[in-house]
């Protein structure tokens, strides 16, 4: 756009401003004036942000704001008003337009916006224009809080949102094509900030006590200050370059000259010795062209092998929406006086600034000060940071803020809700998958952190780190973190790049898992090495659990706690938290893993936390006197932690290995092994040892016999640089000999290449195929016999249904009735199996007569004022028929006008979910949704007993659940619930709290519909619309509200669970006395011993079943616990 199309009213305004002559800026009257008058125009600019355009395109900022401010800045109200001005000019077009249009003309005014801004980012790159910025910042922090004015703070902040602006233009690709270490516009721009003392003035900012309110402000400025760069960049800025980085360099450089001779060496075998004017043609037998003729092929025997049907084809358009999402993240070496500078930056940064400015930014997250998405910020923050203070020296004291367990609960909870966000707003889903990224990168630098903390050489440091490790171990949700985005990984949504930083933060977590649980009794098989003749250091604490070392850890355990007199701090007592009420883990579980805390803690050599969690344990957990009675003695006590100290109490290690051995697990591993060409070694160790846990250690190596694998195995075994990977050669080569000695027993294995398989079909496939699921039923003569006479007898019978009239008379009484139908069919009694189909009831009447519709019509008007209406209808109709039909009836005859008038009327204070969710008037509401699913169960199945559908249902909603294997997503509902309090409690504020289901279990119960009535019946809101996706905990249940409903959902009593024969047994001694002196406390810890009987029994019975020994025993004297692996 050009000068001369810029409207007259506003070419009048910016000529008014005043004009510059030579390096003078000669300003007008009415300048104050003129540039209120563009503020009061870019208000009022209409959609295409004309007036933007046209002021960009006059140079207003470059060729008059700019001079006026570094040559008048002594006019203050000048000056102010040419600050706000230049920020509404330098916001960035994402902003101005919302997001990125889609029409053709609207995106060309954004690209003609993005490029003014490019214009204005470069004049900026002046010193003398943030000379006077930083001046007149500094003028301003110098002011008492007293003596500032309201005017004061808003040019502070406008001051940091202009270099926020002008930071945030991304560099032009076209007119910015620099290499490393070449100055870019940005670079230049950051050199400015750093000459006027910007910088300094930031980390002031960021680091006083009285300038706090600041902080997001701040952030912001020094993200953007650091975008193009990295923190291994930083790191090394100025250092020669050490000893293993040269190694490192030329092993890559050994690695491209390997790759191109090998490349040389193939296209001389593929060269003749001389040219050949006639290369002829060859028949290729066996292989059909398009007819029913052999292929014919035109060219040199050498290029056969790269021969394919679809050569010379075009190549099909891939859609948008199918297309692989794709990385945006551009990184570049800046010059290197730049990069010396932002280095220095980092280092006073993190020593002063780091830890308060990470926890103003934290609570104002968490009481939602701060505007939408500024997460991102703090994230970029601690995974920047934290990488460069790793790199520097790691140490733990400068980020110890974001280095503990409430980082990585908050990041966890931003990655749910991210991943939850990407499924519903499918319009944003790569922003959301953008951000989904940020938050692993942070999940990854923390536990890089953790990591390198471990191999310090401060004991304090690595007990932290222990610390650490063993809540992000034990617990659920951080396990389970990257089986979930593995699992749910979509390329088309997210980049390469995600999936590599995911790949290597599952082996980095898994690695030092397999570290952690090393030399504690687990369950990790790991291969005999030959002993290494090395210097013995004498550690802290025995590496190995032999029995002399245990011995040793005892007496020195025992002397520290008899020396104290077996008396704890009261730091130390109100820190000992072995149970997790917001878990997901069940009690029994959750008991065994405080067993495993304490037996860590006596190993570690610390007694008096062990004997802390002992005390704490015992109050959790009363019933059956397992970590003591109430009564214990200091001796007992002692006595207590020696059999814990050598017990052999399992570690989860291998139960977290197997749930990656599945296809879909396995599949994102092959997509980033797609690239192996391009990865870098690391990304494909971690990839090939992710495997080898699946093939080797975990003997699931048939989960890899897939045709797509296989090929892309050829591909490596083929390529002629294959040398330079050989630990992808070698596993290839494993696996496919695994498969050819496994094809020589099981002449379907080649089929079973074309399909992914889950555990039951790689363990059919090795061990060979079951045949339970077709075995035929046996029928002896004599039983042939008594069949047929018992048919004839009753055949000529008015039964409706005569193969449950012969059921019960037949001797052999395992005999179902599809043995039956079956053989009567083979038998020829009848000829087909429908002659024998059950009849449905309710359906076979469907006309209606006059006689039945007055009937009915007589029935409505006497039942119509009853509580159930349509429940006395169908007891007292003549004709049985479906409780659907009835209701089709009535609403067709005009009866009534809605169905919900003939739903049963709900008595207030009946329901005690209702009573507790604050809502009485809810009743009929909840009531109405029950019998509208009634309706549509009868719909879809009307061949259930009608008057089964009348009964009264004895049993609660709990006792249903707990005996038909719905407990655990009965518990996760109730942790569910507990967590809302929590954080509600917390925060101070309440908002709708989505139930995102992350395991398979949790996922089947919120499609089943009787779990779907329990969430009602709580006051779970079901998705409102097509945009949610997920059911939420209402804002208007408060914190007691929510503690009750989740309290309620515990098991019921002990005379509900079963017989009085079966209670009484099943009551310990410790719970059973006196219930009516029974506090609300006593009661608490009643209901959890009871949950955790019933698992206990479920448990024993399926072991029973299995004829399988109980996992483990705990300890001699105590009761056994069942452990299932798989649960953990």
């Amino acid at each position: 756009m050009d000068l001369y199309m810029m409207n007259c009213e506003l070419l009048a305004t910016c000529s008014a401003l005043g004009y510059l002559e030579g390096e003078t800026y000669h300003k007008e009257p009415d300048c104050l004036e003129s540039v209120k008058d563009l503020i009061r125009y870019l208000r009022h600019e209409d959609d295409t942000r004309d007036i933007r355009q046209q002021l960009g395109a006059g140079q207003i900022l470059q060729n008059d704001l700019l001079p006026i401010i570094t040559q008048h800045g002594q006019d203050k109200p000048l000056f102010d008003a040419c600050i706000r001005l230049m920020v509404n000019l330098t916001q960035p077009a994402l902003l101005c337009f919302g997001k990125i249009p889609d029409d053709p003309a609207f995106r060309h005014h954004f690209l003609q916006i993005v490029s003014y801004l490019h214009a204005y980012k470069e004049a900026f790159a002046n010193e003398k224009v943030f000379a006077v910025l930083s001046e007149t910042l500094y003028n301003l922090l110098q002011l008492d809080w007293e003596q500032r004015q309201e005017e004061d703070n808003l040019l502070i902040e406008r001051i940091l949102l202009l270099i926020r602006n002008v930071l945030h233009v991304p560099p032009d690709p076209y007119e910015e094509k620099n290499v490393d270490d070449d100055a870019s516009v940005h670079d230049k721009l950051l050199w400015a900030i750093h000459m006027s003392g910007m910088d300094d003035l930031l980390k002031f900012l960021a680091s006083a006590q009285s300038e706090q309110q600041w902080s997001m402000h701040v952030l912001e400025v020094i993200s953007l200050m650091f975008r193009d760069q990295t923190p291994e960049q930083l790191v090394s800025a100025g250092h020669s370059r050490s000893a293993q980085e040269k190694q490192k360099d030329t092993s890559e450089l050994e690695s491209l000259r390997q790759k191109e001779q090998a490349e040389k060496r193939s296209r001389i075998m593929q060269r003749g010795n001389r040219h050949s004017r006639f290369r002829g043609s060859y028949v290729v037998e066996g292989l059909k062209s398009i007819g029913e003729k052999d292929v014919i092929f035109h060219s040199g025997l050498h290029n056969f092998k790269n021969y394919s049907h679809d050569a010379g084809k075009a190549t099909r358009r891939v859609p948008k929406r199918k297309q692989m999402a794709r990385d945006t993240d551009s990184q570049r070496r800046s010059v290197l006086n730049v990069r010396l500078f932002l280095r220095e930056f980092c280092v006073d940064f993190l020593e002063n600034c780091y830890n308060r400015l990470m926890y103003l930014v934290k609570e104002s997250l968490i009481r939602e000060h701060a505007q939408q998405h500024d997460e991102t910020y703090y994230m970029w923050a601690l995974s920047f940071f934290m990488a460069f203070n790793r790199g520097n020296g790691c140490k733990a004291e400068l980020v110890s803020e974001t280095l503990s367990v409430r980082a990585f609960h908050f990041i966890e909870k931003n990655i749910t809700n991210y991943y939850e966000m990407m499924l519903t707003d499918k319009k944003e889903a790569t922003s959301w998958s953008r951000r989904m990224h940020l938050a692993l990168k942070a999940y990854q630098e923390l536990l890089m952190t953790v990591n390198e903390m471990d191999h310090s050489k401060d004991e304090n440091i690595r007990q932290s780190a222990n610390v650490i490790k063993s809540n992000i171990f034990y617990l659920m949700e951080y396990r389970e973190i990257f089986l979930t985005l593995l699992r749910k990984f979509d390329e088309r949504m997210q980049p390469r790049s995600f999936l590599r930083d995911l790949v290597e933060s599952t082996h980095l977590f898994l690695r030092m898992l397999e570290r952690f649980c090393k030399g504690r009794n687990n369950l990790l098989v790991q291969k005999k090495k030959a002993k290494r003749t090395t210097r013995k250091k004498k550690p802290s604490a025995p590496t190995e659990n032999t029995p002399e070392a245990l011995e040793e850890t005892w007496k020195i355990i025992s002397e520290e706690l008899q020396s104290c007199g077996f008396q704890l701090s009261e730091a130390l007592t109100e820190g000992a938290v072995p149970f997790d009420a917001a878990s997901e883990i069940p009690v029994t579980e959750q008991r065994t893993e405080a067993m495993i805390r304490i037996q860590d803690a006596v190993l570690a050599r610390t007694g008096p936390e062990a004997l802390s969690l002992l005390r704490a344990a015992r109050e959790v957990w009363p019933e059956g006197n397992v970590f003591g009675s109430a009564e214990v003695q200091p001796e007992e006590e002692l006595e207590l932690l020696k059999q814990i100290l050598f017990a052999e109490l399992p570690r989860p290690i291998r139960s977290i290995k197997v749930v990656f051995a599945s296809p879909n697990i396995v599949r994102p591993y092959l997509i980033l092994l797609r690239s192996y060409a391009t990865n870098t070694p690391h990304t494909n160790h971690c990839v090939v040892r992710m495997l080898h846990r699946v093939g080797v250690d975990l003997k699931m190596d048939a989960l890899l016999f897939q045709l797509s694998v296989f090929y892309l195995f050829n591909k490596i075994l083929s390529d002629p640089a294959a040398s330079a990977y050989k630990e992808l050669v070698t596993f290839a080569k494993y696996i496919l000999n695994r498969f050819f000695a496994l094809a020589a027993r099981n002449n379907k294995a080649f089929i079973e290449l074309l399909f992914w398989k889950n555990v039951g079909a790689v363990r059919e496939m090795t061990e060979g195929y079951s045949k339970d699921g077709c075995k035929k039923v046996i029928w002896t003569p004599e039983e042939e016999e008594e069949l047929r006479q018992l048919y004839e007898e009753h055949k000529d019978s008015e039964d409706p249904d005569i193969v449950e009239t012969l059921l019960p008379l037949l001797s052999n009484t395992n005999r179902t009735r599809r043995h039956v139908v079956a053989q009567m069919v083979s038998m020829g009694l009848v000829d087909s199996v429908k002659d024998l189909k059950k009849e449905r009831k309710g359906t076979r009447i469907v006309l209606w007569t006059e006689d039945q519709e007055q009937e009915l019509q007589m029935l409505f008007e006497e039942y119509k004022d009853s509580e159930d209406i349509l429940g006395n209808i169908l007891k007292h109709l003549t004709a049985k028929r479906s409780r659907a039909r009835v209701v089709d009836k009535i609403l067709s005859m005009g009866l009534v006008s809605d169905r919900r008038e003939l739903y049963k009327k709900r008595r207030r204070n009946t329901d005690f979910f209702a009573d507790l969710s604050g809502a009485p008037r809810r009743d009929a509401i909840t009531g109405d949704e029950e019998e509208e699913d009634e309706l549509e169960d009868e719909l879809m199945d009307e061949d259930e007993d009608e008057e089964e559908k009348e009964e009264v249902r004895v049993l609660p909603f709990i006792f249903i659940f707990w005996l038909t294997g719905l407990s655990g997503p009965v518990l996760w509902l109730q942790n569910c619930l507990n967590r809302a309090a929590d954080d509600r409690e917390e925060d101070g504020v309440s908002h709708p709290v989505p139930l995102v289901p992350l395991t398979e279990e949790n996922e089947d119960a919120m499609e089943n519909k009787s779990f779907q009535r329990l969430l009602r019946k709580v006051g779970i809101r079901a998705p409102a619309d097509e945009q949610e996706s997920f059911w939420r905990i209402p804002a208007t249940l408060s914190i007691y509200q929510l503690r009750v409903l989740a309290t309620s959902l515990n098991p019921l009593k002990e005379n509900e669970v079963g017989g009085p024969a079966e209670s009484e047994e099943s009551v310990p001694s410790s719970v059973a006395p006196q219930q009516e002196d029974e506090g609300p406390d006593s009661q608490e810890l009643r209901a959890q011993a009871l949950r955790a009987l019933l698992l206990a029994r479920q448990h024993k019975r399926s072991a029973e079943d299995t004829n399988s020994e109980p996992d483990f025993i705990i300890l001699q004297n105590l009761q056994p616990i069942s452990y299932d692996l798989l649960a953990v």
